[in-house]
């Protein structure tokens, strides 16, 4: 990808996120885009080899709107500062855990699994999780797993640039024992892994193997996660 010009767009996107200048502008965005949607239709190739079940998904599929819902929002802004894309092998409003890229300026990122859980299913993730705690630590314990993503909700989102999840309760989910030894892995409220980038990350044709070796670490506990879910889809 040409990571410049996207990044470029996107920071005069920020300063002039109005119609007018947009409409003004929409040539540009149509290169950014299409440029956009040719890496992730790169990356699809290559995570469909690792991971057959997503072989099936289409580039449209996968690529976010650009344009903003402002119906419910305060915030009445027409347009996303980033562009994004979720591969996942049930579709980007699925439950179901999958790889996000996402290139904005200063906020580059590779993300795996799942968030925004409904109560039921985080209920059924905890308690498969104390079920088979050996094999969960195994996964998130590893080495490659810790050094790229770090612990539970370690640090604070802004500020840190890799994370195994965004938000955690404060005391234990109700039901679940308090003096549980593994309990940071309960209090958790979502079940993803994610790790910034530099804004030139993108850049050419070589991201999608460093791409894809993140991914790779993070996949063992998306799919852990998944086993769990797919019962609820």
């Amino acid at each position: 990808m040409q990571t410049q010009r996207i990044i470029n767009f996107l920071k005069q996107i920020a300063a002039n996120n109005n119609r007018p200048w947009f409409q003004e502008h929409k040539a540009e965005y149509d290169a950014c885009r299409a440029d956009f949607e040719q890496g992730v239709q790169q990356l699809l190739l290559k995570l469909s080899v690792m991971d057959p079940e997503v072989a099936h998904l289409e580039v449209k599929d996968c690529v976010y709107r650009f344009y903003r819902d402002t119906r419910f929002s305060e915030d009445k802004s027409p347009y996303k500062q980033h562009f994004g894309a979720y591969i996942c092998a049930k579709g980007k409003k699925s439950l179901r855990g999958g790889y996000y890229m996402h290139v904005e300026p200063g906020n580059c990122l590779l993300a795996t699994g799942s968030y925004w859980l409904p109560t039921n299913i985080l209920t059924s993730c905890r308690n498969e999780i104390m079920g088979n705690i050996d094999e969960w630590r195994r996964i998130v314990e590893s080495p490659k797993f810790v050094r790229l993503f770090g612990k539970p909700n370690q640090g604070q989102w802004e500020k840190t640039d890799k994370g195994f999840g965004l938000e955690a309760l404060k005391t234990c989910p109700a039901g679940f024992p308090k003096d549980y030894e593994f309990i940071s892995y309960l209090r958790m409220k979502d079940y993803c892994c994610w790790k910034r980038v530099p804004d030139n990350f993108f850049d050419g044709d070589a991201w999608t193997g460093e791409a894809l070796k993140v991914f790779k670490v993070a996949k063992p506990m998306m799919d852990f996660m998944n086993a769990v879910i797919d019962d609820y889809e």
